[in-house]
């Protein structure tokens, strides 16, 4: 996801969607053909890289192409899909598997992948954004995986494995601390941060940001 405007940037927005819609959609072919549990693991992680391009770009193509008095309406139309999906999609996978066999969610998605990327290069044909070369901050997005993905390990281990009586549990603690002071540090100092702090200067962004914060943790 933090990679997705460097790449709209360099390739374009248009460009970048649908090659990432039609990645997710080969993944989940390949989900439901895996054969072994790694496989499956694999396909399973590219699923969640390339959908992290899809989820911003979406956003972003979608405000073009609404003029400003009605982006409100399409983002709430977004919304109600992000919503929604949660919801249906755990039902829908249960009867699936239920009624059919389960290599059939991930199935179900390839018709959709299709038709998806289709339409958005109909669609959007002549209005693909001009690309340029912008750098890469390269050292900010491995410091952003090393401590947010050992504190969701920690997160999601702890409990099981006792929490800090885990010298495990301990290491990934100091781990995410460390690495979370260092990509500060980093940032807030580098000319083209791959997460732009500064713009926690503005009012509006914190409220934002909080709000959403606080809506998703009362909704866990």
């Amino acid at each position: 996801m933090l990679l997705a405007g460097r790449l709209a940037q360099r390739l374009g927005q248009v460009r970048v969607f649908v090659s990432a819609v039609l990645l997710f959609t080969t993944a989940s072919f390949l989900c439901g053909l895996a054969p072994t549990f790694e496989f499956l693991l694999v396909c399973r992680v590219l699923q969640g890289s390339v959908s992290g391009l899809m989820v911003p770009l979406s956003q972003t193509l979608l405000l073009s192409s609404y003029p400003p008095k009605r982006q409100g309406i399409a983002l709430a139309i977004w919304g109600m899909t992000i919503v929604v999906a949660p919801v249906v999609g755990p039902i829908l996978g249960g009867w699936i598997t239920d009624h059919y066999s389960w290599p059939w969610i991930f199935y179900i998605n390839v018709p959709v992948g299709i038709a998806v990327s289709f339409f958005t290069r109909q669609l959007l044909a002549g209005r693909e954004t001009p690309t340029r070369r912008v750098p890469v901050d390269a050292v900010g997005l491995g410091l952003i995986v090393v401590w947010v993905g050992a504190l969701q390990i920690l997160l999601d281990k702890g409990n099981e494995l006792d929490w800090f009586d885990s010298t495990f549990i301990d290491a990934l603690a100091v781990l995410a601390a460390l690495g979370f002071v260092l990509f500060l540090v980093w940032e807030l100092n580098e000319p083209n941060p791959i997460v732009d702090l500064r713009l926690f200067k503005l009012r509006n962004f914190r409220a934002g940001t909080l709000a959403v914060g606080r809506g998703g943790y009362s909704c866990c």
